[in-house]
């Protein structure tokens, strides 16, 4: 049996960063990178089931391996391209995402009857996880945890990005933990009142509702009531990935019995680290995380939000 404490499923990235007026080099991204280092930073057995190219780089393969990644599920397909976006920051640090191909969609039959995991957390990129996929995973996991951003995305002819409906809402009820930004809660539910999408999300089945905000505090939303949990003030060098760590972090702590509150400061200050740095280089000791999670965790306010 292939048993995992969090198993990430979703595409890996070949990310090409722009920022403001600088060039951009290929970076390891995708959720199975950020979420996965994470979740093993806090002590957690990690897996992905991912699907890249020919064109995978094998320093990014050997890499993964020595920091403890599992990639015994990740399927290198000869004759496709690893997904790749191009990442445009401009002055505001707003992001323009624009596709510049795309891996294989990962199947049914991509996934293991064997496999056991304590949490799976699904996070596609550009349309790779169907609900089949879903129904599938909810089979091999006690907890199912959704980015649902591959599922909103749209791409134009040039690969421009935008945010569309969630056309299948319904796989929400097989969702236990749910975690996404504000502009993609707003555009999976059509509500642009916060409150009210948050409580829409809840409605489906999601016992637990993270909205992340950028530089303002992440909406931590449950047992009826919403708590803001602080955003660490850090030098922001790169936010790509943050929210991928945020929910990597989260999970680790929570699958420890933690309170949801305490993990989401975890979540808030392993994110901190990493936007301090460009890519999946910014993850620092336990201890170090622990100790700004303390900082933020003083920080944190609640009240009945539903």
């Amino acid at each position: 049996m292939r048993s995992f404490d969090l198993v990430t499923v979703g595409h890996f990235s070949i990310d090409f960063i722009r920022m403001k007026n600088s060039g951009s080099k290929p970076t390891l991204g995708g959720p199975p990178t950020f979420v996965s280092l994470a979740a093993k930073n806090l002590g957690a057995k990690v897996s992905v089931i991912s699907k890249v190219g020919y064109d995978f780089p094998k320093e990014y393969y050997e890499w993964l391996i020595r920091e403890g990644i599992d990639l015994s599920m990740l399927k290198i397909v000869k004759d496709a391209l690893t997904t790749s976006y191009m990442l445009i920051y401009d002055h505001n640090g707003e992001r323009r995402l624009i596709l510049k191909a795309r891996a294989p969609p990962i199947n049914p039959d991509d996934i293991p009857e064997s496999l056991s995991a304590s949490v799976i957390h699904v996070s596609p990129i550009a349309h790779e996880v169907s609900c089949g996929v879903m129904k599938r995973l909810r089979r091999h996991a006690d907890i199912l945890s959704l980015d649902p951003q591959g599922f909103l995305r749209r791409f134009g002819e040039d690969g421009r990005t935008c945010l569309g409906r969630f056309d299948e809402p319904e796989i929400l009820s097989k969702v236990d933990i749910f975690k996404a930004s504000e502009r993609e809660v707003e555009a999976a539910t059509g509500e642009s009142e916060m409150l009210r999408a948050i409580r829409r999300v809840h409605a489906l089945g999601v016992s637990i509702v993270i909205v992340t905000r950028g530089e303002r505090s992440t909406l931590l939303s449950l047992d009826g009531k919403i708590y803001q949990i602080p955003i660490f003030k850090s030098r922001v060098v790169d936010t790509t990935g943050a929210g991928d760590v945020f929910i990597g972090a989260f999970l680790a702590e929570y699958l420890k019995g933690d309170d949801p509150v305490w993990c989401s400061c975890v979540g808030s200050a392993s994110a901190s680290y990493v936007i301090e740095e460009v890519g999946p280089r910014g993850f620092k000791s336990r201890s170090d995380v622990y100790k700004r999670a303390s900082q933020i965790y003083e920080g944190v306010s609640a009240g009945k939000g539903l």
